[in-house]
């Protein structure tokens, strides 16, 4: 099995100047759900790793955050896409929980969810906490995207720290999903 763990905000979608608090307010970067589309034709499971401390804070409510998530996936279906399932971290960040990333809960989550090895999971987000996070469970296919909160940086230069050693650079989401492609590609043409 595979499996893609994505962030959302700044990798699926565009970042506010504060929370998303409604449906309305939750709006794709452009090409980032047609990504998430193409895995999914490609037969990964993609699920999706998010801190939403504004729970925690009292600024939004978990219905509210459930008909975002709820609009995410019907845009996304209408595309021929499917994010698997959603696990987020409900916590204020003064509450020092195990599952706010940059701490490996949620990614331990996934595993033990899925039944999986850290060697057929893959991470994907637009900030260190989110590759940190995957870093610490023993995920080595760490995936930088650069949009959101990294949106200022070069895809062709190599990430040094904050981002954990290893970490791959990319322009977006779908110059993500077109390495993950062409290395298939290489791997199924070595078998033959």
């Amino acid at each position: 099995m595979k499996i893609a763990i994505l962030d959302r905000d700044g990798t699926l979608n565009a970042i506010g100047d504060e929370y998303i608090t409604t449906p309305d307010e939750w709006m794709p970067i452009p090409g980032a759900l047609e990504a998430v589309a193409r895995l999914s034709r490609a037969g990964w499971h993609v699920v999706v790793a998010t801190n939403q401390p504004g729970l925690g804070r009292g600024v939004i409510d978990v219905h509210a955050l459930n008909a975002i998530h709820a609009r995410m996936l019907k845009m996304l279906a209408a595309l021929g896409g499917r994010i698997d399932a959603v696990f987020f971290c409900p916590h204020a960040d003064s509450e020092h929980c195990g599952c706010r990333k940059p701490a490996p809960g949620l990614m331990e989550q996934i595993r033990d969810r899925y039944g999986v090895e850290h060697g057929e999971m893959v991470a994907v987000g637009n900030c260190p906490s989110h590759l940190q996070a995957a870093a610490a469970l023993g995920i080595q296919q760490l995936h930088l995207v650069c949009s959101g909160m990294s949106g200022h940086l070069d895809a062709s230069r190599e990430p040094t720290a904050p981002w954990p050693e290893g970490t791959r650079a990319h322009a977006d989401l779908n110059a993500f999903v077109d390495f993950i492609a062409t290395v298939q590609t290489a791997k199924a043409a070595s078998l033959h």
